[in-house]
């Protein structure tokens, strides 16, 4: 197709695909899955006015937080789209070439077309689509108008001028696959004629949009599940995937992945205090990792609390008034686990309480290290044992899900990171965290409220028999329940907001 104009009619092919069986498939607007068009459109246009259209916005720009639905703007690694972009200049191999080796001259007679034959999936938005509370302003609309023949005109927006222009509200078109592929033109050093491959769904509900991104890229086993999670937000809610792969295709690898984190930041208050391995000798000096596995999958990546109960995992299922998945990457899970557990440490450190004074007597008790607090990571603490660390975890993910519109939780993370290490990234994300002023706060309250609680374990001496009973019932199965009873009435025992997220967890729990 010729080069168009920016104002230009696009013109485009309709591609019918429809299968009568398909009529018995369970359409439900209700979950974002409603009945969609019969067909879908195939045309080219310029990458640099798709970029634009679908609102991927150049690095030095800040991003519009809120304008978009967290779970369609995909998150941008900016090493696959560098990669991209010395292909499409240079081809391959030159493009995969170290640094040195390009910049020599040596194999220049590499270099060759780099053409993406591959069409990039998007969809677009018509007037009745929301995103975010929000609604596509009538000036950005871009409208598909079916003519003879099966062929069709897209028209772009009345006053859109090119690259630079801008939307009002929300981009009208969507990318549901290639994002990276249009990052990739993100400089303006492509001289000549560079139109993409579009495939065009009109309308398309956000479910089947996860839906596929899922075939294309997961289920053909292209990209790493993990990693296309992050991508794409969305799908750690989709029912149909979770009833279909379970825990492996997201929540258990996450949380090894997580796991790993924590046990390897320095500023991880269980830094190299997480029995990686199951090692003997370290039983009550360290957790170990299938323990921290099993307490995450029970908290923060938990899909879901039990039929008709409304306390998800933050890193996995649907929070809030929008009822978005929050489209923090690994990185950034990591940091609020760490934030978290530093507020709690330090909360510790400074409590004058009785069951504190009561542990750091112990001073001939073994310590992995003799700077670790005994009230923290010490064996008689239940902070540092299977029960007491799954049930800190539980608290602090179920009251900052149920107070997530007041956290503002989707306006932190799924920023685009430094694109470093791992550990450079969850460094940046803690950094951001404790600069978010309200959720930073809430959780020190969070911790604050949890250190006045009676941590000790049945193995804790100089306990009275009451006491001893008491925490003998925290032992077995059964003891997880009763542990996270006990400690959300303590906080709901307060004053505050924390105290009041305490009281609907418990109302909601049922205890």
């Amino acid at each position: 197709m010729s080069k168009q104009t920016p104002l230009s009619p696009v013109t485009a092919l309709k591609v019918k695909q429809w299968l009568t069986v398909w009529d018995e498939v369970r359409w439900s607007a209700a979950q974002k899955r409603a009945e969609p068009q019969h067909w879908f459109y195939q045309f080219s246009i310029q990458a640099a006015d798709l970029k634009a259209l679908s609102g991927i916005y150049a690095r030095t720009t800040e991003r519009k937080r809120g304008s978009q639905d967290l779970g369609i703007q995909r998150r941008h690694e900016q090493q696959r789209s560098d990669e991209i972009g010395r292909f499409v200049r240079f081809g391959y191999p030159w493009s995969e070439l170290s640094k040195a080796k390009r910049e020599s001259g040596e194999f220049s007679d590499l270099r060759k077309p780099g053409w993406l034959p591959t069409a990039i999936v998007v969809n677009i938005l018509t007037s009745g689509d929301k995103r975010f509370g929000k609604a596509i302003d009538k000036a950005d609309l871009v409208i598909v108008k079916d003519g003879a023949d099966g062929i069709a005109q897209v028209k772009l927006p009345e006053k859109y001028s090119g690259p630079g222009w801008s939307h009002k509200s929300l981009p009208p078109i969507e990318v549901i696959d290639g994002q990276h592929r249009l990052w990739a033109f993100e400089d303006a050093d492509f001289d000549g004629d560079f139109e993409l491959p579009v495939v065009a769904f009109v309308g398309l509900d956000l479910s089947w949009q996860a839906y596929l991104f899922y075939t294309i890229n997961i289920k053909p086993k292209k990209i790493n599940a993990s990693l296309a999670f992050d991508l794409y937000p969305l799908l750690r809610a989709e029912d149909w995937l979770t009833r279909f792969e379970g825990h492996i295709i997201y929540r258990e690898t996450r949380s090894q992945e997580l796991v790993d984190l924590l046990w390897s930041h320095p500023d991880s208050p269980w830094y190299h205090r997480i029995n990686m391995l199951g090692e003997r000798g370290y039983k009550g000096v360290m957790v170990t990792q299938a323990a921290w596995v099993r307490s995450l999958l029970a908290a923060f990546i938990k899909s879901w609390e039990g039929p008709g109960v409304a306390i998800g995992g933050l890193f996995g299922s649907t929070v809030g008034k929008h009822e978005t998945v929050l489209p923090w990457s690994r990185a950034e899970q990591a940091a609020f686990v760490i934030v978290a557990g530093q507020y709690l440490r330090d909360a510790v450190a400074d409590a004058d309480e009785s069951w504190t004074k009561a542990l750091r007597k112990q001073k001939h008790v073994t310590l992995f290290d003799d700077k670790d607090d005994l009230a923290f990571l010490g064996p008689n603490t239940l902070m540092n044992q299977d029960q007491g660390l799954r049930i800190l975890l539980q608290v602090f993910n179920d009251l900052s899900f149920v107070s997530a519109d007041a956290l503002a939780l989707n306006k932190w993370g799924g920023r685009k990171g430094s694109g470093g290490s791992d550990e450079a990234q969850v460094s940046e994300a803690i950094t951001s965290l404790k600069k978010a002023a309200t959720l930073s706060k809430f959780l020190k309250s969070v911790a604050n409220a949890m250190s006045s609680y009676d941590w000790r374990a049945s193995s804790a001496p100089d306990l009275t028999e009451s006491q001893a009973t008491q925490k003998a019932a925290f032992r077995g199965s059964g003891g997880y329940k009763e542990l996270r009873r006990h400690v959300l009435r303590h906080i709901a025992d307060g004053k505050g907001d924390v105290a009041a997220a305490a009281k609907r967890v418990l109302k909601l729990l049922g205890y």
